[in-house]
């Protein structure tokens, strides 16, 4: 049988991260005298990466500062969001039993996702999850991000394996197109942070829970035979 890989992406697809996320930049707006966003903002502005978190946030908040200079805050998010990485994030219902089963059946497995590689490494091992994939790629990686398919191409490549059959698992618009950029087959998954159902985005099968998972992907595996 010829190899068969998964990328999954991270925020919203495997770990529910809204609650640290919200966390960390509610500790910087509240050190520039802004109100905390709610869980319901969090989840709709997560998705393109800190620095865009962080300017959704004070927009949300009573707007941008004139001449606006986000690195100083993005640098104070990420300080406290690595100290606090884990407080409250979990992953979604599902996901271990299906990882599980994908390390059983020797389907090799990724994570490519628009947080930095570093944060996202320490994210998975505090969550005990980090065992399971053979790589991890974040924008910073290769200094490419998302919807770009060469941190998915890289991700599959850092798995050793010859050619694999490949598929994307994502929550958002951005993995859709990753997916499609990179010429692969996509499962979307409903849970994640997108102000749109992820059947908008048109994904090649949508699964409401992590034990729909194994079904969907056989027959996209077929598919590519």
């Amino acid at each position: 049988m010829p190899d068969r890989a998964v990328i999954f992406d991270l925020d919203g697809t495997l770990v529910d991260t809204a609650p640290d996320l919200m966390r960390a930049t509610n500790h910087v707006l509240e050190a520039i005298g802004r109100r905390p966003i709610t869980m319901d903002e969090v989840r709709v502005f997560v998705g393109h990466g800190a620095r865009a978190l962080l300017t959704r946030g004070l927009a949300a908040t009573g707007g941008l500062p004139e001449n606006y200079d986000v690195e100083p805050d993005y640098r104070r998010f990420v300080d406290f969001y690595a100290a606090n990485i884990a407080g409250g994030s979990l992953p979604f219902p599902g996901t271990v039993a299906l990882l599980d089963r994908l390390k059983a059946e020797n389907i090799a497995m990724g994570v490519c996702t628009n947080k930095l590689e570093g944060l996202s490494l320490r994210l998975l091992e505090e969550l005990d999850l980090l065992k399971y994939f053979g790589s991890v790629v974040g924008p910073d990686t290769i200094g490419i991000a998302k919807p770009d398919p060469r941190p998915f191409h890289e991700s599959v490549s850092r798995l050793g394996r010859k050619n694999p059959r490949a598929v994307m698992i994502g929550d958002s618009e951005t993995d859709i197109l990753t997916a499609r950029n990179a010429g692969v087959p996509v499962i979307g998954v409903p849970f994640g942070y997108t102000p749109q159902h992820v059947s908008a985005f048109g994904p090649d099968r949508v699964i409401g829970h992590y034990d729909e998972a194994w079904d969907a992907l056989q027959e996209l595996f077929a598919q590519e035979a």
